[in-house]
């Protein structure tokens, strides 16, 4: 059906250019052509996101992605959070036992959350009790309240959570997404707190939730890890196709954790961004940040100047990856800084 539309468009649009346009050659008409279908395409998309976010409840148009056996989960975007994807570039994940579903990450609203779960019941109408926070960064939490009320479901998370944020705090979601978005959304406190490896067994299922133990991607992360499942959910600890922001890390602790999440035997890998979920999913934030610590050191064996670091560490192999323009420059000037200072 939009293949018999948009042909029709194009020859629509063809004719009325040939006979608008008799002294132009048939190539600067087919260009002129392609330019208006373009204009055209450009005014729907902003249309479409003018009518989402202006609607009573925003649409995030969430599909879930089968990762490994009882394992869904939500890839979002390869960009920041925006009123236009309302936080949907942030990865969450579900997995489903003989009773209920274990949600990992919940996502950056409550409605959200709750469009994630209708989308999971389509699949199997069960529960969902239990939700672990990776970290602090609300894009990653905020829909911890969906589930709170609807399956009163037990938050297990870092203590920075509780900590940090309160209810009434105005945090970067509430500040970045259309209020159809976030409407709904509470901020609510962590029921348990891991301060060593937790081992879960649920409905036949079995988790290990492990904190790095230092400031990485900030000052307390965990990763998820299911053994008989060999799956591994990182958090932020990695993300691939795109920079990370290490605005609130360590170079040094995020380097611990990778080497302890390889330690661990799996075969499917999640992000806390990107869409990559194979084995090899890891190796591209692995090679990021052990080449910006070599790099570094060198840098200061050099004595190079915190004014010359873009020239001697630019760290071009990454230029494809979404945000690198954007993130790329604060991560080195940041690692640098950390370095400098340290007993390494």
């Amino acid at each position: 059906m939009k293949k018999t539309i948009v042909l029709s468009l194009l020859t629509a649009l063809l004719l009325s250019n040939v006979y608008g346009n008799e002294h132009q050659n048939p190539a600067e008409i087919m260009q002129s052509t392609l330019d208006k279908m373009k204009a055209i395409a450009t005014q729907n998309n902003q249309n479409s996101t003018e009518s989402n976010t202006t609607s009573d409840v925003f649409d995030y148009k969430l599909k879930a992605t089968k990762v490994s056996d009882n394992v869904w989960c939500f890839l979002g975007a390869l960009e920041g959070p925006s009123k236009e994807n309302a936080g949907n570039m942030v990865n969450t994940c579900y997995v489903k036992t003989t009773d209920s579903y274990v949600v990992v990450d919940s996502g950056p609203s409550y409605q959200y959350a709750k469009q994630a779960y209708a989308v999971m019941s389509a699949i199997k109408k069960l529960p969902a009790t239990t939700v672990i926070s990776t970290h602090e960064h609300d894009d990653h939490w905020l829909g911890n309240s969906f589930y709170k009320d609807e399956f009163k479901a037990e938050i297990i998370g870092p203590k920075y959570i509780n900590d940090n944020y309160k209810e009434g705090d105005k945090t970067r979601m509430f500040n970045t997404l259309p209020a159809n978005a976030i409407k709904g959304t509470k901020i609510i406190p962590v029921d348990k707190i891991p301060t060593e490896v937790l081992t879960l067994s649920i409905g036949g299922e079995e988790f290990e939730i492990v904190p790095v133990g230092t400031k990485a991607h900030t000052d307390e992360d965990f990763f998820v890890y299911m053994p008989k499942r060999k799956v591994l959910f990182s958090g932020d600890l990695a993300m691939n196709g795109r920079i990370t922001s290490n605005r609130h890390g360590s170079l040094l602790g995020q380097l611990k954790a990778i080497k302890m999440m390889k330690a661990k035997d799996y075969e499917v890998f999640v992000p806390g961004h990107g869409l990559d979920t194979s084995k090899t999913g890891m190796d591209d934030a692995e090679k990021y940040f052990t080449l910006l610590h070599e790099r570094i050191i060198q840098a200061l064996e050099d004595d190079t100047e915190m004014t010359e670091l873009s020239e001697v560490i630019p760290m071009n192999e990454f230029q494809d990856r979404a945000m690198f323009k954007a993130l790329n420059g604060q991560n080195v000037q940041e690692a640098f800084t950390e370095l400098e200072f340290s007993e390494e």
